[in-house]
């Protein structure tokens, strides 16, 4: 079968690789889309823990099920499904196990035209949305849920502000906020970007590239019970100007890397809760994947390509004008 393989540093192959064998307890699923992530591209560039070459990468996946290991498990066999990218989340709900790891590495992953996983990975396609867009769903839209309601819990009617509308957890994360009636606001820096939100629901938006505050909208909107962020750096203390009191700011990464001081003044006086987040658990996955069918929640999709176009879309992922996932048919 072919799949993308990553052979060493910085380096991305197509090779013919074997069928993966059926064991007991595991389903094949036969991929028929598959999404990109921006740890996809970390991986690659050696950025990540516990890099294995010669391993296929992939987190996201959606296809059909074509065989299981084991009787017990046949109801399986020909439903479209979605691969749950988690692997031994643990016991605890609150924090990942010490053997917690995403599929795609070290584990082998979506990035080919079968995967075999455990059968407890697998969950129905959500009904109202297609194996393409299903395919966008995993590792963002988990990684968004935790965020925004086991961390940030986000109830109807509170403000929130979510950075960097239209990467792939913040797309989610947008969507999530006004599908729970919250007063979604966000940032960017496109004003095409801003505009898109607008049209899709936002009450507000800031471009970080033309304007050096938030006095705008703390003045306007009389602050945020909650901020979801993913670049970190120095803006953390831009949010924390503009948190009501006994608000939260949730990341879940720092691509602008550490900030040069923190504002712990204000943090201490206003009751502030700056709290990290990661991907979610398997309870979670499930709240998601039920939350997304209530709603009819669809993603934001940016483009949809060939499988054969993977290998070269990896430089498209921090393009400034995409808004959503980019997805492959398989």
């Amino acid at each position: 079968m072919k799949a993308l393989v990553l052979t060493g540093p910085g380096q991305i192959t197509w090779q013919e690789i074997e069928k993966p064998v059926l064991v007991p307890g595991k389903a094949l699923v036969r991929i028929k889309a598959i999404s990109l992530n921006r740890r996809d591209e970390w991986i690659k560039e050696g950025k990540y823990p516990n890099i294995r070459y010669g391993g296929t990468l992939g987190s996201d996946g959606s296809g059909v099920v074509e065989s299981v290991g084991e009787e017990k498990d046949s109801e399986w066999v020909g439903k479209e499904v979605v691969i749950n990218p988690n692997i031994d989340w643990g016991p605890d709900p609150d924090v990942q196990s010490k053997k917690f790891s995403i599929l795609g590495m070290p584990v082998n992953g979506t990035f080919a035209e079968y995967c075999l996983v455990d059968v407890d990975r697998v969950q129905p396609k959500p009904f109202h949305l297609d194996l393409l867009q299903a395919a966008a769903l995993p590792l963002g839209g988990l990684t968004a849920f935790r965020a925004m309601f086991r961390k940030g819990g986000l109830t109807a009617g509170q403000n929130v502000l979510i950075s960097g509308f239209g990467g792939g957890v913040a797309q989610f994360a947008f969507l999530f906020a006004r599908a729970a009636g919250a007063n979604v606001y966000v940032t960017s820096g496109s004003d095409e970007k801003i505009a898109r939100a607008i049209k899709m629901g936002a009450k507000g938006a800031y471009n970080y590239k033309k304007e050096t505050n938030y006095s705008e909208l703390w003045k306007t909107k009389g602050g945020f019970d909650l901020v979801i962020d993913s670049a970190g750096g120095d803006q953390i203390n831009n949010f924390i100007k503009v948190l009501k009191p006994n608000g939260k700011i949730v990341f879940y990464g720092a691509t602008n890397g550490l900030p040069a001081k923190l504002d712990l003044y204000r943090m201490f006086w206003n009751q502030l809760s700056l709290q990290g987040t990661t991907m979610g658990s398997d309870y979670e996955f499930n709240e998601m994947l039920k939350f997304v069918s209530k709603h009819q929640i669809r993603p934001m999709v940016d483009s949809i390509r060939p499988f054969s176009k993977l290998a070269e879309s990896f430089a498209d992922i921090t393009l400034p004008n995409k808004v959503g996932k980019i997805v492959f048919q398989v």
